[in-house]
């Protein structure tokens, strides 16, 4: 899972770039890049850790240009330790184009091979956008005329769909021609677009959620669609076309569960709203199978859950309360690359208020439960803390099943719910009861009013791949490649200068 924006501006784009890299952090917190263009020169600075750690005012000053596009990263296959695995990625041929990717590609393996022997073309990292990358530019080489144009760009993307499987919702820059932004014919990730107005002039900011608009006053416009693309020339006019034959929509509903923030809008959806929905359906199902429940107070565990947890005790008529103050300079545990960097972090990120568990019976609401030891180590607090009883509940059905389209989940034998019933995933985190989301009722709480999504790619929890075409071997492959023993960190290096080319 990572964040992508690209930005056309009437002057230098570096700094709305850098503001909503910040405002999109929440995606990534393991490096970032920004790549502009400026008079025929590409500027490319990627750094490891947060935005605000790997741009200081000498790097923003050198990267000009009214073109631009950024990423922050969270790596989806073991730790990428070095910078070089970060993006956006450059290739020199044809013209010069820089590429940035959210999602994760299922059949990479064959297409570096086919790279190599039929496009000719090298990859250096292990990376699956620079993959991505390569084939957009080979696709975009093989239609090229003498005079670019718009279709030279819609032909290309849809030569990638032809190719490549997956998920992935990419921004790109190709050298004094335009920026290009395309989905997966499913609309797996995110992928939006809006407008402002500068001195007369239009600007058009792509983003992967809503809010990075919001904050730099562009104006949402639309979600881009399953399979289209959009390119914006020299000029600044938008050109999109639909790339692929229309395949349905099926976004991740993960992204509405945790990742997202709340105030974004995705394909139409309030993620907010969409949050609240699942309080108080989690909310309707503790009541029918515990009526006389003897819950003192709901507590959020920081602060995915807040919403939904206020949601459900509103329903419940049962007291809302803070019970843990959360370290704002601490990452998100749950995109941390290693099971011992998560499970150190959790006393550093959350301290208990006492005085709301003491000699009470309290329910603590999660947005998931993934592994279960950060749930534990929570519950654990909360005892130590004086409550009494501590139940959990979970605003997620139970997760299941490796997510291959983005998501770095563990390796499927790490699951809590591997194996287990909800009863015996109760004993292993330690709560007195525990409570799931239904399935139906987590896509009826998202879905709501938006009749244009077919489905929802919600494979974590049924195994059901929405792209098809994902075999046992690969779901294997995957398992060795995410287990925490073989998450060792590779050496680390840092690129402190901007490279232009």
């Amino acid at each position: 899972m990572c964040g992508i924006v690209a930005v056309y501006g009437t002057n230098n784009v570096v700094r709305d770039i850098y503001e909503s890299l910040t405002v999109l952090q929440h995606r990534g917190q393991d490096a970032s890049g920004i790549l502009t263009n400026h008079d025929g020169k590409i500027t490319l600075r990627k750094s490891l850790g947060l935005v605000r750690d790997g741009f200081d005012p000498k790097h923003i000053s050198r990267l000009k240009g009214k073109l631009g596009i950024g990423h922050v990263r969270y790596p989806t296959a073991g730790h990428a330790g070095s910078s070089a695995e970060a993006q956006p990625f450059y290739v020199n041929s044809p013209y010069g184009i820089g590429l940035a990717h959210n999602g994760n590609l299922i059949n990479s393996s064959d297409l570096k091979k086919n790279l190599f022997s039929e496009d000719l073309r090298h990859i250096n990292t292990k990376s699956d956008s620079e993959i991505l990358l390569n084939i957009f530019a080979h696709e975009l080489h093989l239609h090229s005329k003498e005079s670019f144009t718009p279709d030279d760009v819609f032909y290309a993307v849809a030569g990638v769909h032809r190719r490549v499987q997956g998920a992935y919702a990419v921004v790109a820059l190709i050298s004094d021609r335009g920026i290009v932004a395309f989905r997966d014919p499913m609309g797996i990730r995110p992928l939006c677009f809006g407008t402002r107005t500068v001195d007369g002039k239009t600007e058009t900011m792509i983003a992967s959620e809503s809010v990075a608009l919001d904050s730099a006053g562009f104006k949402l416009e639309r979600d881009i669609k399953p399979g289209e693309a959009i390119f914006i020339d020299i000029n600044g006019k938008i050109h999109n076309r639909l790339c692929t034959k229309d395949t349905g929509h099926s976004p991740c509903i993960f992204e509405f569960v945790y990742f997202a923030r709340p105030d974004s809008i995705i394909d139409g959806i309030s993620v907010y709203s969409a949050r609240m929905k699942m309080g108080k359906s989690l909310a309707k199902k503790i009541t029918n199978e515990w009526k006389d429940h003897d819950i003192d107070v709901v507590m959020p565990i920081p602060d995915t859950s807040r919403i939904s947890a206020l949601e459900l005790s509103i329903s419940l008529k049962v007291p809302f309360r803070e019970g843990f103050i959360k370290n704002r300079y601490i990452g998100r545990t749950f995109i941390m690359p290693e099971q011992e960097q998560r499970a150190k972090s959790v006393k550093r990120k959350l301290n208990a208020i006492a005085s709301e568990f003491n000699n009470k019976n309290v329910l603590l609401v999660d947005d998931s439960i993934v592994r279960g030891t950060t749930s534990k180590q929570i519950i654990d607090m909360a005892r130590e803390a004086g409550a009494k009883k501590v139940y959990m509940a979970s605003a997620a059905p139970p997760v299941k099943y490796p997510n291959v389209y983005g998501i770095d989940m563990p390796a499927s034998h790490e699951f809590a719910a591997d194996g287990r019933t909800e009863t015996e995933i109760s004993k292993l985190i330690g709560a007195d009861r525990l409570f799931y989301q239904d399935l139906d009722d987590l896509i009826t709480a998202v879905k709501d009013k938006s009749p244009h999504i077919t489905k929802f790619d919600s494979s974590c929890f049924d195994g059901n791949y929405v792209t098809g075409n994902v075999s046992e071997q690969y779901l294997k492959e995957l398992d060795d490649l995410r287990n925490d023993a073989a998450k060792n960190k590779d050496s680390i290096d840092s690129h402190d200068d901007v490279m232009v080319y």
